[in-house]
């Protein structure tokens, strides 16, 4: 009997080391793994820049306190507001602490100039914004939530992208707006750039801050951030998973408008921004910003979409939607995910499954084609034998 809390239904499988696209058990079987630690090891297993920089920066300094200036960590935060919508970073460890941290920042934001009311905060159905109790409810996902409570207040909750329903919601008492540029746990719903710009057009009418939550879409779509194509700039945006490659790292970037009530004292974490995190995720960046990395995610995704589309029209009682953008992909399906997943690992690939009755593919941004093309012949494959 394992000691583990057994808060997982794990599958009766390990493994023993990671290669690019792989996993391979002790016994030598090889996975091409598209759950990539769910969306987070985005360069692959065991990178061979970001095991250097591991090796590199454990030589020097793990950690220390953030009483302290911490160069790795300035620097991270100066690449990531040089190249975005930000003036500052606030460094946690995980997703769930960034968007913990952006409700603290919307709240207090209000409550520094003045406007105490403003303290709740909308959502959208199909959230999922971290297993916090705060994150919790603001998704309120009754799966997630029960027996969980009393209720964590200051959170109402509309249909997946009813304007109308965000229009009828807005008070005096709202201070944000939040929602996943991509719902990941909610099924791989991609928010249209029109509600977007939306968005932010009721969000300066009416005051309030718009906070878009990039935990599971930063750096996987193309672009450096899912929201981009809207051409908008939002308030606060959470980040974490891929920007460590599978190194816990997790972010909250924000404008200087809405710093004004962070002061010390304000928020903080032991461990957040710690500098070996922080040198992973430079060294994250560092192959990221290579000339074209991010131009060829774009045409992987778009080579990866267009082969799942074919086999969903071949197989239209099997694969009813290719969901997703970039190399974050969902397969929503006629057939059980489940047994649709099961049959895929028969064939030594894993995948992950969502809301919805969806598949999510994860593979690493560095997949070559051949990669893609292994998993398209592998769903093709198991939808061949259930046809």
């Amino acid at each position: 009997m394992s000691s583990v809390l057994g808060t997982y239904a794990r599958k009766p499988i390990s493994f023993t080391k990671g290669e690019g696209s792989y996993l391979f058990t002790e016994n030598g079987d090889k996975y091409l793994d598209f759950v990539q630690g769910i969306a987070t090891n985005i360069l692959g297993h065991c990178h061979k820049h970001l095991v250097n920089t591991i090796q590199e920066q454990s030589k020097k300094l793990w950690h220390t306190s953030n009483a302290f200036v911490i160069p790795e960590q300035e620097k991270l935060a100066k690449r990531l507001t040089d190249c975005t919508f930000a003036d500052f970073v606030c460094f946690q460890n995980s997703g769930t602490e960034a968007t913990e941290a952006s409700i603290k920042i919307a709240r207090k934001y209000f409550h520094k100039i003045g406007k105490k009311e403003k303290n709740k905060i909308i959502t959208f159905q199909g959230a999922f914004h971290g297993r916090t109790l705060a994150a919790l409810f603001a998704a309120n996902n009754p799966k997630h939530t029960e027996g969980f409570g009393p209720k964590v207040d200051g959170f109402e909750q509309v249909p997946f992208a009813d304007l109308e329903a965000v229009k009828n919601i807005i008070n005096n008492n709202t201070a944000a707006i939040m929602i996943e540029t991509i719902m990941g746990e909610g099924g791989i719903k991609v928010v249209p750039d029109f509600f977007l710009k939306s968005l932010r057009e009721l969000c300066d009418k009416n005051e309030i801050l718009l906070i878009l939550d990039e935990v599971q879409s930063a750096y996987r779509t193309g672009n450096f951030f899912a929201f981009e194509t809207s051409g908008i700039k939002p308030d606060i945006v959470p980040i974490a998973k891929g920007i460590g490659g599978g190194f816990p790292i997790g972010a909250c970037l924000l404008t200087k408008k809405v710093s004004i009530g962070m002061t010390p004292g304000t928020h903080g974490s032991t461990f957040g921004g710690n500098p070996l995190a922080m040198a992973v995720g430079n060294a994250v960046l560092d192959v990221l910003f290579k000339k074209d990395f991010l131009k060829n995610v774009k045409k992987k995704g778009e080579y990866f979409h267009l082969n799942l589309n074919k086999i969903r029209e071949k197989y239209p009682k099997i694969i009813k939607e290719i969901r997703g953008s970039g190399l974050m992909i969902g397969l929503k399906m006629v057939v059980d995910n489940t047994e649709f997943m099961k049959k895929l690992m028969d064939y030594k690939m894993l995948t992950v499954k969502a809301e919805e009755n969806v598949i999510r593919l994860f593979p690493p941004l560095t997949a070559s084609n051949s990669e893609l093309d292994e998993a398209i012949h592998i769903i093709e494959t198991v939808c061949k034998e259930i046809n």
